[in-house]
C-alpha cells in the first residue's frame, strides 16, 4: 500500500475516533453542568448540548479535512509516525481549546442566567 495512503486513512481514522470520544465524553459528563447552569431547566440544558456536540463535531471534522494534505510524501514507516504524530497532535489541541473556550462560555452563562422565581414567592 502506498505510505500517503496509509497516512491519509490513519489519521482520519485516528482523528475522527478521537473526536467521537471527546464529544461523546463532554456530552455526557456536561449535562449536569449545563442543567445547573440553566436552573434545573432541563428541556433547555439537553438542547443546548445537542447543539453544542454537533458545533463541535463540525468544527473538528472541518479542521481534520483542512490538515488532511501532507507536505512531502512519507519515504517509510517512521516518516509515517512522524507525520502523524504532529498532525494528530494538532488535533488533540484544537480539542482541547474547544474544551476550555466552551467552559468559559458555561462560566459566563451561569453568571448571566437568573434563577427562576419560584410560583409560590410572595413579597
Amino acid at each position: 500500500m502506498n505510505l500517503l495512503i496509509l497516512t491519509y486513512a490513519l489519521y482520519l481514522l485516528i482523528s475522527f475516533g478521537l473526536t467521537a470520544w471527546v464529544a461523546r465524553t463532554l456530552h455526557r459528563s456536561g449535562r449536569p453542568f449545563l442543567v445547573a447552569s440553566f436552573h434545573g431547566n432541563e428541556t433547555l440544558a439537553d438542547s443546548v448540548n445537542h447543539l453544542l456536540v454537533v458545533g463541535f463535531y463540525l468544527l473538528n471534522f472541518g479542521f481534520i479535512s483542512l490538515t488532511l494534505k501532507v507536505g512531502l510524501a512519507p519515504r517509510d514507516g517512521a516518516a509515517v509516525f512522524e507525520i502523524l504524530g504532529g498532525k494528530v497532535g494538532a488535533v488533540l489541541l484544537i480539542l482541547g481549546l474547544l474544551h476550555f473556550v466552551n467552559l468559559a462560555i458555561f462560566h459566563r452563562l451561569n453568571r448571566r442566567v437568573p434563577p427562576p422565581v419560584p410560583a409560590f414567592a410572595t413579597n
